[in-house]
């Protein structure tokens, strides 16, 4: 079964290509829609544009009601599942953790800097009251 959503032909498929590279088949995902809530007015209120994406083999479960139309969201949801999947299968080595480390690791060092520069102007206020 072939997939369109309204989205560019590029990104549909890198949709595509990482399904396939995970695995995902869409056979094995369970998908049900539900009426948002939120901004969007009254689209939102009657139409039924969440989705809920259920991926039978790992048990992982995806809301999104992220945009006011149902193809996006059916989109954004497969790719959801896609990064959730991925970070699940790869840990560390995928594309997103080694951002956070990276993010994690900055903000670390900038602590520390922060500390040591904070020591070092408290040892000198020290030193002005000593003499």
């Amino acid at each position: 079964m072939d997939i369109h959503f309204p989205v560019s032909e590029k990104k549909l498929e890198a949709l595509r290509s990482k399904m396939r590279a995970l695995g995902i088949l869409e056979s094995d995902l369970v998908e049900s829609f539900t009426r948002g809530s939120g901004n969007g007015g009254q689209n939102v209120n009657k139409v039924s544009t969440a989705v809920r994406l259920n991926h039978k083999p790992s048990g992982e479960e995806i809301k999104c009601s992220v945009y006011r139309t149902q193809g996006l969201n059916r989109y954004k949801a497969r790719a959801i599942l896609c990064e959730r999947l991925e970070r699940r299968e790869l840990g560390m080595k995928s594309s997103q953790a080694i951002q956070i480390a990276k993010l994690q690791k900055s903000k670390k060092d900038k602590l520390r800097k922060l500390r040591k520069k904070i020591s070092q102007e408290a040892e000198v206020k020290n030193r002005e009251i000593d003499y």
